[in-house]
């Protein structure tokens, strides 16, 4: 199985700390946030790792390399100009191959072992989302998950509001047809909701949405007084 971390995001938020580093390079507990990504689909066998990059790229490839200091193959996708999540995804689709992926948001941090990941059977189903409780900033949640499926919140009212945790299964299938350039991922998510194809459940363990420079310092404290050993 193959893994795709998306890292072309420009980092607003986090500004002033992305002027001069690719968000995915900011660092917690001693190591940048991409790397936690890297070291857990090492551990799980997840070798080939698709990365793609857009703002100060050039940063991550000098970071990272090929990989093999962490023990994977890093396939590189540098899109220039930020082509949104399903233009990224589409754009690294002959790096991806044709049987289903990981696909993790670079800007978030997880104690969640990957290892489930691995045993995710689509059947039919063109992906699998892992949910989150609400955090804060996002008290009213994404989807709505109901007898192991996700739906939108037009679809179903009875069923568990929760957030998008920003890791989960694709099929490429999703993308058949499609062409390139900047394309939104949750319009082709919700499309394929609406036709009961979007398998999902709760992640186990911690998550954190790294947005601002504020979670980024909580989030590195935490770590480092030993709060998610």
């Amino acid at each position: 199985m193959k893994a795709m971390i998306l890292a072309a995001g420009l980092g607003n938020r986090m500004r002033p700390l992305t002027l001069h580093t690719p968000k995915p390079l900011l660092a917690v507990g001693g190591k940048p946030l991409i790397v936690w990504h890297i070291e857990k689909l090492q551990k799980i066998g997840v070798t080939d790792v698709v990365i793609n990059t857009a703002w100060l790229g050039e940063k991550l490839a000098q970071a990272l390399g090929d990989g093999s200091q962490f023990g994977v193959n890093i396939h590189w996708s540098h899109e220039g100009e930020g082509l949104e999540t399903a233009g990224g995804i589409i754009r690294a689709l002959p790096l991806l191959g044709s049987e289903p992926f990981i696909l993790i948001n670079g800007d978030v941090w997880t104690s969640m072992d990957f290892a489930p990941l691995l045993n995710v059977r689509l059947q039919g189903n063109d992906a699998h989302l892992v949910l989150v409780d609400n955090p804060p900033q996002h008290p009213h949640g994404d989807f709505i998950l109901a007898q192991g499926k996700a739906y939108t919140f037009d679809q179903a009212a009875a069923g568990e509001a929760l957030t998008f945790s920003g890791l989960s299964v694709i099929d490429p299938k999703m993308f058949a047809g499609l062409e390139g350039g900047k394309r939104p991922l949750a319009p082709l998510l919700k499309q394929s909701m609406l036709e009961g194809k979007v398998a999902a459940g709760k992640l186990l363990g911690e998550w954190v949405d790294v947005g601002t420079p504020e979670r980024l310092n909580a989030l590195d404290e935490q770590i480092q007084q030993g709060m998610y050993a």
